[in-house]
């Protein structure tokens, strides 16, 4: 562990960060700086998933938010980002694209069961619950999630519980859960620029549908 150079990597992306913020924005970004590195200090974050977090919490301050990193949402759950405006709150996951080795096999279907628990899990925590990954990344977006829930349909739902299901069972995601979820942003998110930029569901999958059609992707 050296936080030495951990401290100074985050300094570095806190001040260009900053250049783009309101002066009296600034101790708020400063405010999950030093977040991040009271955690690097207990281990608890790397200095990767660290940036694109800081780059997430610089957009939403932008936007006037107050900004917590890794909060605890629930007796299960740690969020990556969770913001707050006025009464209203906002939960951003950050999703890498990591598969553990014990799914070298089935990647894909790990990788999308992963992304409809975070939606299932999480949104029902705030009013607003969005997504963020490099735009090195493409992530698979299940289209029940891109219609309202009262027009899910009971099979669709069920499908989305099977897959869930294989992945997750301690504890298990609900029915209930899936059909209520809702995503309402997908932030893709630039490192080398220091900037994301957020899109609604519905155009990012526009965006990767040909390309995860190529691949043969199905969800």
């Amino acid at each position: 562990m050296d936080v030495e150079k951990f401290q100074g990597d985050v300094n570095t992306v806190t001040e260009q960060l900053s250049s783009n913020l309101e002066k009296k924005d600034w101790p708020k970004l400063n405010f999950v700086r030093d977040q991040l590195i009271e955690m690097y200090k207990k281990n608890l974050v790397k200095i990767n998933h660290s940036v694109l977090e800081l780059i997430c919490a610089a957009n939403l301050i932008a936007n006037g938010y107050a900004v917590n990193v890794e909060k605890q949402v629930s007796e299960i759950l740690v969020c990556d980002l969770f913001a707050k405006k006025g009464d209203g709150d906002t939960i951003i996951e950050i999703e890498t694209g990591f598969t553990p080795p014990d799914h070298a096999l089935d990647t894909i279907d790990y990788s999308t069961a992963r992304i409809m628990s975070k939606i299932a899990r999480y949104s029902k925590h705030c009013a607003k619950f969005s997504l963020a990954t490099p735009v090195t990344g493409l992530i698979p977006i299940p289209k029940i999630f891109l219609i309202p829930p009262k027009s899910r349909k009971k099979e669709d739902v069920n499908k989305v519980k099977d897959l869930c299901d294989r992945y997750y069972k301690n504890p298990p995601i609900s029915y209930d859960d899936i059909l209520n979820a809702r995503l309402h942003s997908i932030y893709l998110i630039n490192v080398d620029k220091n900037f994301a930029k957020s899109l609604d569901p519905q155009g990012y999958v526009d965006l990767t549908e040909k390309l995860l059609d190529r691949s043969e992707v199905r969800y």
